[in-house]
């Protein structure tokens, strides 16, 4: 049974709990239950995605790279996981002691991979091209990092002598736009081949878009670091997007005119980015401070749109994908997702949206309402991926009654 598949189910379904508890708290059914932002965004982060990306990384690195399968590393799976559940419990009590330790659990795990991954390169016999999600992998890790020392910082003070403007905003730069957007492209290219079975628009295109991304992504942290909006925000930004739409044309081009490849799970993938793109729309009205629109507003609530919209709906469909590989082997593996969670985790992002603009108790509807979307667009993927583990252990279960007939 592998672990990290099971820590997977484990915060996913804590996640449900979390937008489920968003939702009453705001639509005042249980007004009191409130203040748990942060750990429902690290449920998905740190808890759900994390799992994915650090069991998945060597595995595809080393088959790019055409090298024996890694084992387990069992180093790694506990130190990452040890160090996320002290977080889970240090953050909402805010108790130093367990967000100490548990972010220094985490970096020693992120540190122990990207050591992993930057081995497989000299072990290599292929060339850089065949293996260039790996170098997408390394550079978003590097960027986690980062996003944890700053993270760790926001609890201990530490903005003053790094010398970060923003230390909140660098934070989730390093974490959305550093590890996961580069993880998540560094997946695509390596598995969309196999996902849409066909290669990418310009597979010549993936390095230009790598350094792309890599350079965008530094802007978009130190930028908001050092406050150096125009210098190197911007300019972060620019790339950054470029770099994106760049990567969503290499995947939608070969599937045009093609309506059986848009499954459900496709279309998760590629309309996920929309909510990459919605902040980014509105970031020069905020930029500018114009009259009347609510930049705070988006500051604060625009993060939750980008990870429910955009981080949880790439894993609707790419996870379960993953716990089909495992337990289903003698099964063709399919992207997940279905239409009611491609229909519900959109209205959420809207209705989310739409709450910044209210005013009075229709902002509270409005975003209790977002995260009552939110919960019923996780419910069919949860109960996707128990169907999956539970027919996994139900053939494992026979195979082994088989066995144990046959030897008698």
């Amino acid at each position: 049974m592998n672990p990290y598949l099971l820590m997977v189910v484990l915060y996913l379904s804590l996640a449900v709990l979390g937008a489920l508890e968003a939702s009453f708290a705001s639509l005042r059914i249980l007004p009191w239950f409130n203040g748990m932002k942060w750990l429902r965004v690290h449920l998905i982060t740190l808890g759900t995605l994390t799992q994915i990306i650090f069991w998945l990384m060597p595995i595809l690195a080393a088959i790019r790279a055409k090298l024996p399968r890694p084992k387990l590393r069992w180093d790694i799976w506990l130190t990452l996981n040890g160090g996320i559940l002290l977080l889970l419990i240090g953050i909402p009590l805010v108790n130093f002691v367990p967000i100490f330790a548990g972010s220094t659990l985490v970096f020693t795990a992120t540190t122990l991979l990207i050591v992993q991954l930057s081995k497989m390169r000299a072990a290599s016999s292929v060339s850089s091209q065949a293996g260039a999600g790996r170098k997408f992998y390394i550079a978003g890790l590097s960027y986690f990092l980062v996003g944890i020392i700053v993270g760790a910082g926001l609890f201990f003070n530490w903005a003053e002598p790094l010398l970060i403007s923003v230390p909140l905003e660098v934070h989730i730069h390093a974490n959305n736009w550093g590890l996961l957007s580069l993880v998540f492209a560094g997946l695509l290219i390596d598995l969309y081949p196999t996902w849409a079975k066909r290669p990418l628009a310009s597979p010549n295109s993936v390095n230009a878009i790598f350094w792309m991304m890599t350079v965008g992504a530094f802007g978009l942290i130190f930028g908001p670091w050092f406050a150096a909006t125009w210098l190197l925000l911007v300019p972060g930004l620019l790339l950054h997007l470029s770099a994106t739409i760049w990567l969503l044309v290499n995947i939608i081009k070969p599937l045009q005119g093609d309506r059986e490849a848009w499954t459900p799970g496709m279309l998760h993938l590629v309309t996920s980015y929309f909510w990459i793109l919605a902040p980014v729309l509105v970031a020069p009205l905020v930029l500018f401070k114009v009259p009347g629109f609510p930049g705070r507003g988006i500051e604060a609530t625009a993060p939750q749109a980008l990870i429910y919209g955009w981080v949880l709906q790439f894993g609707y469909a790419s996870i379960p994908y993953f716990f089909r590989r495992v337990f289903l082997p003698d099964e063709t593996p399919k992207l997940g997702g279905s239409r009611l969670s491609l229909i519900t985790v959109h209205l959420g992002g809207f209705l989310l949206w739409a709450s910044i603009f209210a005013e009075g108790a229709m902002r509270g509807t409005l975003h209790g309402s977002a995260y009552l979307m939110w919960t019923l667009s996780l419910l069919p993927i949860v109960k996707e991926l128990w169907q999956i583990v539970r027919a996994g252990l139900e053939h494992a279960e026979s195979e082994t009654a088989s066995l144990i007939l046959m030897e008698n």
